[in-house]
């Protein structure tokens, strides 16, 4: 039965987008980082990603890409992928999925178009850096 399914609330993970200064030119660069607050290590982590939303009139999804971490020890972060300036103006959603002993869990986070910006920044935990935090 639907009511005997378990679907567990998910607490103490976020998502951040992290500005970092390219060496080379000192223009900033994003970077997505995820952030394991918990006091537990997350196993088997999936970060599925994508884009999209309309540009022009025009309906625009980016191709979806996924990346996977074995092991995530407690209180770390793991960077994920870099983000180009050229999607801030598409919703990019975030679909994380892990497992706390054998019980699964999954999130999904969306920065919504334009909102990874300077302006958005705040302090992240864990990394004491300033980015654009989803939690």
């Amino acid at each position: 039965m639907i009511k005997d399914i378990i679907d567990p609330l998910v607490e103490n993970i976020a998502i951040a987008a992290i500005p970092e200064s390219n060496p080379l030119t000192q223009d900033p660069e994003w970077y997505i980082y995820l952030i394991n607050m918990k006091e537990v290590q997350l196993e088997k982590v999936i970060v599925s990603s994508k884009g999209y939303g309309r540009v022009n009139d025009e309906k625009v999804e980016t191709s979806q890409l996924r990346h996977f971490i074995e092991l995530m020890p407690a209180k770390s972060f793991a960077k994920i992928e870099p983000i180009m300036d050229e999607l801030f103006g598409l919703s990019n959603q975030y679909w994380v999925s892990f497992y706390v002993g054998s019980q699964l869990y999954d999130k999904k986070y969306v920065f919504l178009a334009e909102t990874i910006a300077v302006g958005n920044v705040t302090e992240v935990p864990i990394m004491g850096i300033k980015g654009v935090l989803l939690s």
